[in-house]
């Protein structure tokens, strides 16, 4: 089975004869050379094994071959191992063990794309961005993404202490107990007679408890909320039906996400069915750095639809889609390929440009003399990213249009405090009203 993770053709037909063997003799050419780099890497593996210095796992080195293959196409694509394809479906699932961490691989260290809300590295306070370079006091500079990941993984209840590299600070080691990771996708709570979604990740338990956390605000405002706030900050993403679920939710009709590859079967079009379940209630979605994949084809389609206002900072910016395909059945593992990019419905391509929020507020200062220090963390920093085919592109360091202001308590969100105050002012319905009118 395939599945799908997050994320007009033209056909042409030959007239003459000599255009289908031309298109033939590239078909052998391009075999041909394929075969050829086969043979090469044969003899490569073979004086390998035969003059190395020391015995090799060739198991190991044909393994890292293949990520190392996969690794120069894009930062997404890898190879998974039989242990690492069944810890992806316990990932999807809800329920795994481990840290709690959304990493990916970058300068050959491990490189923090968002903790998980509730798990072991949340509660430490590991923050998007940070490098980790040492497990255990042994580095894994050079390891393999999946190689690290198993390092890191290992029984509920064990220690395992990992170096962290943050902008601005000295190294310094963290320890950590390993759990049973029991991801709680959605938590809900009302504040004011107005309701705030946080959804965590986009798993098979989103949209159920998405539905919940619905009629849990109904019953504590008597029917009657002010409006709604979807929390989809330091989401790393997840399922792509599942952000398609989450967008329909608030939608009545239109277009969610459409998708576009090489195969046919790769380009697909997502709509909504009717009905919201908020029956048009005011929204504010709050996004930031780290939210991201499915976290932005949700943003993206109800901002398009001027459905929600959205308000943070821009987004990470992955605009593709990965398609698990199994091995042998599994047996042998599976690749995790980039098979398309995924577009919002005007047409945007998010790749490497994010979602831009229509009001960007920043939840820390970044003094004016700061801003030359800063650096980013997104999807176009990647080794390897794909480009935006679009040609769009974020915008440059600069500082937030809105910032809080200097005697703001530190610890204090105040993205959500604006929100709240967005909706309560009538704001974010005038708004949406003025852009739907």
């Amino acid at each position: 089975m395939r599945k799908a993770l997050i994320a007009a053709p033209i056909v042409g037909i030959a007239a003459a004869a000599g255009a289908v063997v031309w298109a033939s003799q590239n078909a052998d050419a391009a075999s041909g050379d394929m075969y050829a780099q086969i043979s090469l890497f044969s003899q490569v593996l073979a004086e390998v094994e035969d003059r190395y210095v020391d015995d090799i796992d060739e198991e190991a080195a044909i393994r890292a071959a293949i990520n190392g293959m996969l690794s120069s196409l894009d930062p997404h694509s890898v190879y998974l191992s039989p242990d690492d394809l069944q810890g992806l479906q316990e990932q999807t699932r809800g329920e795994y063990g481990g840290l709690g961490l959304e990493v990916t691989s970058e300068d050959g260290a491990v490189k923090v794309v968002s903790p998980i809300d509730g798990t072991p590295a949340s509660r430490a306070g590991l923050q998007s961005g940070d490098y980790l370079t040492a497990i255990n006091g042994e580095s894994i500079i050079g390891l393999t993404l999946s190689e690290a990941v198993d390092r890191m993984r290992g029984a509920a209840g064990t220690e395992v202490t990992v170096r962290v590299h943050r902008e601005g600070t000295e190294p310094f080691d963290v320890t950590l107990t390993r759990e049973v990771i029991q991801v709680r996708a959605v938590t809900t709570r009302v504040e004011e007679m107005i309701g705030i979604i946080r959804i965590s990740t986009f798993n098979e338990q989103t949209y159920p408890a998405l539905q919940d956390g619905v009629r849990q605000i109904m019953r504590e405002t008597g029917g009657r909320p002010r409006g709604v706030i979807l929390d989809l900050r330091n989401n790393p993403g997840g399922l792509l039906p599942t952000a398609i679920d989450v967008a329909d939710a608030f939608l009545n009709r239109g277009e969610i996400v459409h998708t576009r590859g090489r195969r046919q079967s790769d380009m697909q079009l997502f709509t909504a069915r009717n009905g919201d379940l908020l029956n048009g209630l005011p929204m504010v979605v709050l996004i930031n750095g780290g939210s991201a994949s499915a976290s932005e084809i949700v943003a993206g389609a109800l901002q398009d639809h001027d459905r929600a206002l959205i308000v943070g900072m821009a987004s990470f910016g992955k605009g593709s889609v990965q398609t698990v395909l199994p091995i042998d059945g599994g047996r042998e593992g599976a690749l995790k390929l980039t098979t398309a990019r995924y577009y919002t419905p005007s047409g945007r391509s998010i790749q490497g440009a994010g979602i831009e929020p229509d009001r960007e507020i920043a939840n820390a200062r970044i003094p004016p003399e700061e801003l030359a220090r800063q650096t980013r963390f997104m999807e176009e920093n990647l080794p390897n990213a794909l480009d935006n085919e679009t040609g769009a592109q974020r915008r440059g360091l600069h500082v937030p249009d809105e910032q809080p202001p200097e005697d703001w308590a530190e610890g204090e969100d105040y993205q959500l405090s604006r929100a709240l105050e967005l909706l309560q002012t009538g704001v974010v319905a005038q708004t949406l009203a003025d852009r739907a009118g």
